[in-house]
């Protein structure tokens, strides 16, 4: 086994972890919360949440660091210029945002902001965090959808 076939595979199992991650909090964790209907769900989204954020962290960086190496090992970098690999773009952007999310917006305000926002509309709150995660999830499903196509036909 050569190292593009380890890095290849810890890059998809990082992506299955993570991206498979999201969409069991989009589909079923949300809409479970939002149907229990005691308060706002806020604390029990957190409780549930959190750990898969922790988990989260290290996936989005393992996805990240296998996809660069696999980008400089296959000297893939003119990909870029050619709009048929508008998946690399795709996945680029995925990994920027929830990076993003993760190591940034969520630790440094994000959570204060929706703490603050749930206390004084907890339903609204639990909405727009689960449109936030259906519109995250659909276009993490279309990126891999075409990562996977576009790379194997």
């Amino acid at each position: 086994m050569d190292d593009l076939a380890i890095a290849r595979a810890l890059h998809v199992i990082a992506v299955i972890m993570w991206i498979g991650g999201v969409s069991f909090v989009t589909m079923v964790l949300l809409p479970s919360i939002r149907r229990r209907g005691e308060g706002s769900g806020i604390d029990l989204f957190e409780a549930l949440e959190s750990p898969f954020a922790r988990q989260s962290r290290y996936t989005t960086l393992i996805a990240g660091l296998t996809g660069l190496y696999l980008i400089y090992r296959f000297d893939a970098w003119d990909r870029f210029l050619d709009p048929a690999y508008w998946w690399m773009h795709g996945m680029v952007l995925i990994w920027v945002l929830f990076s993003l999310m993760l190591f940034v917006f969520e630790p440094w305000f994000l959570h204060a902001w929706f703490r603050r926002r749930a206390e004084a509309a907890p339903q609204a709150t639990m909405v727009l965090i689960q449109r936030l995660h259906i519109v995250l999830i659909t276009l993490s499903v279309i990126v891999v959808f075409g990562a996977v196509t576009g790379a194997h036909g």
